[in-house]
């Protein structure tokens, strides 16, 4: 291993540690985190002493440069204690690290005033007005997960030029100058509080909008250069759901040997043959999937940006997503088909868990049955896909 190599995996490990540390707090605070629907102050402040804001903010305004496969562990470590946290640093994390570049120094250096400065996006377009100096935005943008505790939004906007052809592009915006709807009320991942943030005229200067680079068809194109951004938000979205599943484990685990079956002369879990052979199977797809995940996105990592990816290459990596995805879905349905219905009392954290996997698991950024669906047709050949990535 050469000396670089090392120092890196020494950075990974220590982050990694950092997530690990935060964890305790972030599972004592996660229920007060999901009953009041945003992160509990405690919750909000671990992560920021241990530097997890500061992921995915630029090297040179003290950010941490870190790549998919500590990105997985970190997330998975925070989403084992409490899945809306890790959601809030991930969505945080993604946010920025996606449209940072898009911006001059002068708007970074404003923006990264301290590493932890956290985003916030929306990405169901407004509009933006062209006026002297900048742009007037107005809109909706909703599930902007962390809004209430974010400092910026990057939010998409359409904008028609003079030649009257409207052009997609993003808009930074402080929070101090939005007002929030909140419209988050859901059965799960509660604690990410991805309200509605609203925009009514807000004055944007031109050095703080920029508009997406068009692709071959005259659209935006927003995986120019990044073939593979789309498949790392996706395996970075599902490392916290990967948490949750662990977290889950941990739960029946700490069980096994004292609950005892319903109805039964076992005196615990663990001396039944059948409850044996059921934790075996959630244990081994929620590991095996965490597993599976670890080298997915070491693979990403290896071929980033990815020009020399094809669609279908890419198109599979989308596909191990969906395939991971439902190991941590079918092993925690098993985990509380082993703990029975006392899992879900309100007080009982495995069914906080398995709300949010579920909610989680829906997040556009999956889409189980489109990806399929998109992954049909390239192999067939019978058409190009219907969903970005």
């Amino acid at each position: 291993m050469t000396e670089m190599a090392g120092s890196m995996q020494e950075a990974t490990e220590a982050l990694v540690a950092k997530a690990r540390a935060a964890a305790p707090v972030l599972a004592v605070h996660a229920a007060a985190t999901d009953q009041q629907g945003r992160l509990a102050p405690e919750s909000l402040e671990a992560l920021r002493e241990a530097g997890l804001f500061a992921l995915g903010t630029p090297v040179e305004f003290g950010g941490a440069d870190v790549d998919l496969v500590t990105l997985v562990r970190v997330l998975s470590e925070l989403g084992r204690a409490c899945p809306s946290s890790a959601w809030l640093v991930s969505i945080s994390t993604g946010t920025k690290a996606h449209f940072s570049g898009g911006f001059p120094e002068k708007v970074l250096a404003e923006v990264y005033s301290h590493p932890d400065v956290r985003w916030c996006g929306g990405s169901t377009p407004g509009q933006a007005v062209a006026v002297p100096g900048g742009f007037e935005v107005t809109g909706r943008w909703a599930y902007a997960s962390g809004a209430e505790d974010a400092h910026w939004a990057f939010l998409a906007v359409v904008s028609v030029g003079d030649d009257g052809v409207p052009r997609v592009g993003g808009a930074l915006v402080p929070m101090s100058e939005l007002t929030i709807d909140r419209t988050w009320r859901v059965a799960g991942m509660q604690g990410t509080g991805s309200h509605t943030v609203v925009a009514d005229g807000v004055f944007v200067p031109a050095e703080r909008h920029y508009y997406f680079p068009l692709g071959p068809d005259g659209g935006p194109d927003f995986l120019k250069e990044r073939p593979l951004e789309i498949v790392s938000q996706a395996v970075s979205v599902t490392a916290t759901l990967a948490g949750a599943a662990l977290g889950a484990l941990d739960v029946v685990k700490a069980v096994i040997d004292t609950r005892r079956p319903p109805m039964t002369q076992y005196g615990s879990l663990a001396e039944s043959a059948s409850a044996r052979h059921v934790f075996a199977e959630a244990e081994h797809m929620v590991t095996s999937g965490y597993d599976r995940l670890i080298s997915l996105a070491g693979r990403i990592t290896d071929q980033l940006p990815g020009q020399g990816v094809t669609a279908v290459q890419r198109s599979s990596m989308r596909m191990e997503v969906v395939s991971v995805l439902q190991q941590f879905l079918r092993g925690v349905d098993l985990l509380l088909d082993l703990h029975g219905s006392s899992a879900f009392a309100l007080d009982n954290p495995l069914q906080r868990f398995w709300r949010d996997l579920n909610v989680g698991a829906r997040h556009a950024q999956l889409s189980t049955y489109l990806t399929t669906e998109n992954y049909g047709l390239l192999v067939t050949g019978a058409g190009g896909p219907v969903q970005v990535g």
